[in-house]
C-alpha cells in the first residue's frame, strides 16, 4: 500500500486521523514524521504536524493454497496412511469450529464489557448521591486568600526557575468550589506541552501544594489561551466523526491513549448517540476509548 500524508495540530492527532481514514488501530500503522508541529510566535508562523502513513502488510496463507496443499498430500500419501487422513476434520468442520470459537470469545468480551459498564454506572450514581448528601462548602475570605497565596508562591517559583515571564490570574469559583488559575504570556505553548501533558502535570503539582494544609479538598484548574475549551471542542468533533465512521463501516475504532479527563469528554459526547457506544480499555498511561456499534442498533449502511 502506498504512503499517504495526514496533517493535524499534533502528531498524535494526525495518527488518530489516519486511523479513522484507514479504518485500522494505531498498532497496524507504519508511519514517519515529515514535520513536527510548531506553535510559532504569538500565533504567527504556526505549522501543523505532518506524517506519512500506510497500513502494515500482513502475511497470511489463503484458503485456496491450503486446499492445494491438502490435495497434493492426498495424492502422494501412502495407502497405510489413509485411515489417519480420515481422522483429520474436514474443512467445513474447521470452519464451524472457528466460528464457534469466535462466538465464545465475543460473548466473553461483551460479558466483561457489560460488567465494566454496570460498575461504572454504579460509581456515577454513588458519586452523585454523595455529592447530594454533602453540604456545600463555604469558605471564608481569609481562607480563600490563603489558598491563592499558596498557589501563586509555588507557580512563581516554578516560572522563575524556568526563566519564563508569566502573568498569573487566580479566581475562586464559589459555585463549584474551584480555584481557577489562568496564565498569559508570550509563549504559552511551552506550558501546554504535547496534548496538554505539561499543563496537566503542573495542575497536579499545584493541587498538591494547595491542598497540603487543607482539611477538605479543593479542586485546582489551570488553563492558558483558552486551551481547555479548544481541546474539548476538538475532542467532541473527533468523537462525532468517529461515531459516523463506525456507523458507516460497522467496525469498532480504538482512539489514541488519553488521560481520564479527555476520555470523559469522548464518553459524554457520544452518551446519547443512538447507534454507537463507548468504553475504555487498557492500563494507564495507555488506557484508551473504543467506539463500537450498539448491539441493538439497526443503523442502515450509508
Amino acid at each position: 500500500m502506498e504512503f499517504r500524508e495526514f496533517s493535524a495540530e499534533s502528531v498524535s492527532d494526525a495518527i488518530t486521523k489516519a486511523c479513522v481514514e484507514l479504518e485500522v488501530s494505531s498498532d497496524r500503522l507504519e508511519y514517519t514524521i515529515v514535520q513536527e508541529a510548531s506553535s510559532g510566535f504569538l500565533g504567527f508562523g504556526r505549522k501543523p504536524a505532518i506524517i506519512r502513513v500506510r497500513k502494515k502488510e500482513e502475511e497470511a496463507i489463503s484458503e485456496p493454497v491450503i486446499e492445494n496443499i491438502e490435495h497434493v498430500k492426498e495424492e502422494h500419501s501412502e495407502p497405510e496412511q489413509t485411515n489417519i487422513r480420515k481422522e483429520v476434520p474436514k474443512r467445513e468442520n474447521r470452519e464451524n469450529f472457528k466460528r464457534e470459537n469466535h462466538r465464545k470469545k465475543e460473548n466473553h468480551r461483551l460479558s466483561e464489557k457489560d460488567s465494566r459498564e454496570e460498575k461504572s454506572q454504579n460509581d456515577v450514581i454513588k458519586e452523585k448521591t454523595l455529592q447530594q448528601e454533602e453540604p456545600k462548602r463555604e469558605r471564608s475570605e481569609e481562607e480563600i486568600e490563603t489558598l491563592k497565596k499558596s498557589a501563586r508562591e509555588f507557580l512563581d517559583g516554578v516560572f522563575q526557575a524556568m526563566e519564563l515571564p508569566v502573568n498569573i490570574e487566580i479566581t475562586y469559583n464559589t459555585e463549584n468550589d474551584n480555584l481557577d488559575i489562568d496564565f498569559s504570556g508570550e509563549d504559552m505553548g511551552i506550558l501546554i506541552g504535547k496534548r496538554g501533558q505539561t499543563l496537566d502535570s503542573l495542575q497536579y503539582l499545584t493541587s498538591l501544594v494547595v491542598n497540603k494544609e487543607q482539611g477538605d479538598y479543593i479542586r485546582v484548574k489551570l488553563d492558558t489561551e483558552n486551551y481547555r475549551k479548544r481541546r474539548k471542542e476538538t475532542l467532541e468533533n473527533l468523537a462525532r466523526n468517529i461515531a459516523f465512521k463506525v456507523r458507516k463501516t460497522r467496525k469498532p475504532v480504538s482512539l489514541e491513549p488519553m488521560n481520564p479527563y479527555e476520555r470523559r469528554i469522548i464518553h459524554s459526547a457520544l452518551q446519547g448517540n443512538r447507534y454507537v457506544e463507548t468504553y475504555s480499555e487498557g492500563n494507564e498511561p495507555y488506557r484508551h476509548v473504543v467506539v463500537t456499534l450498539k448491539r441493538s442498533s439497526k443503523a442502515p449502511r450509508e
